[in-house]
């Protein structure tokens, strides 16, 4: 008698089974965190570099802030805004798709001041980039980012490495413990020597200097009075772009 053939369902729905690109299981499980990393350095390298972005300018500030909000928040908004507006005509983001642009606005994507900047980009035609971050309470994309440079990324760790390589410049508006830990990280790179040269440039002087004692780092020894010298202040987004183009930055006009 002839065995009838047996049956082969169990093999076909083994976890073990599926391609390894379609394993969600498996590329989610942790002897893949390092190929996570990978991806999520490459998808974004891979849509910069076919828009032609070769540096930007990093703007950071609070998500709280709002257009129409009180005290101070109208003029940090209008003024990010503006600033993206002068900084994407004059430093070299307006070129044709496909050519080299320089200077491009980047945010970490989110609303506020950080929309603002990205809305000052959009209001001339330029391209920005929007770097964001899965967050518990999610985070969405405000909507001037350039479609194709809005990202989204699960690792802090990689999303700061794709804000620092191609940077500039840092511009950075009033903000809290999110955009003190982004200030901090890249003061820290320049203070140490692990980037390349890049102006800082704090926004309001004011607010800064009464949320951060500068002084008392230097009195107590804490840093030498040239790491201060490592930041600028600037009241106008004019005063922000000539701060700029003072301490290194160079326009790319198209």
């Amino acid at each position: 008698m002839t065995d009838a053939k047996r049956p082969n369902a169990a093999q076909l729905a083994s976890p073990s089974y599926r391609l390894p690109a379609f394993d969600q299981d498996f590329l989610l499980g942790d002897s893949m965190r390092g190929v996570r990393f990978l991806l999520e350095y490459a998808k974004a390298e891979e849509s910069l570099r076919n828009w032609g972005v070769r540096s930007t300018i990093v703007v950071f500030g609070s998500a709280r802030v709002r257009e129409n909000g009180p005290g101070r928040q109208a003029f940090w908004y209008a003024e990010a805004r503006s600033f993206g507006q002068i900084a994407s005509s004059r430093g070299g983001a307006l070129t044709d798709n496909g050519g080299i642009r320089d200077n491009v606005i980047a945010t970490g994507g989110g609303p506020g001041l950080m929309e603002a900047a990205n809305r000052g980009a959009a209001d001339v035609g330029a391209p920005s980039i929007g770097f964001n971050i899965t967050l518990p309470r999610e985070q969405e994309p405000n909507s001037y980012t350039t479609p194709e440079l809005t990202f989204r990324f699960h690792y802090f760790a990689m999303r700061k490495m794709h804000l620092a390589m191609r940077a500039n410049a840092l511009v950075v508006f009033p903000g809290g413990f999110g955009t003190l830990d982004e200030l901090f990280e890249l003061l820290t790179l320049r203070q140490t020597g692990k980037s390349p040269p890049l102006p800082i440039i704090l926004f309001d002087e004011a607010y800064w200097k009464t949320v951060i004692n500068f002084e008392a780092l230097i009195e107590n020894g804490m840093v030498s009075p040239i790491d201060c010298e490592l930041l600028k202040f600037a009241d106008s987004a004019e005063e922000i772009w000539h701060k700029l183009t003072d301490n290194g930055l160079v326009a790319h006009a198209p």
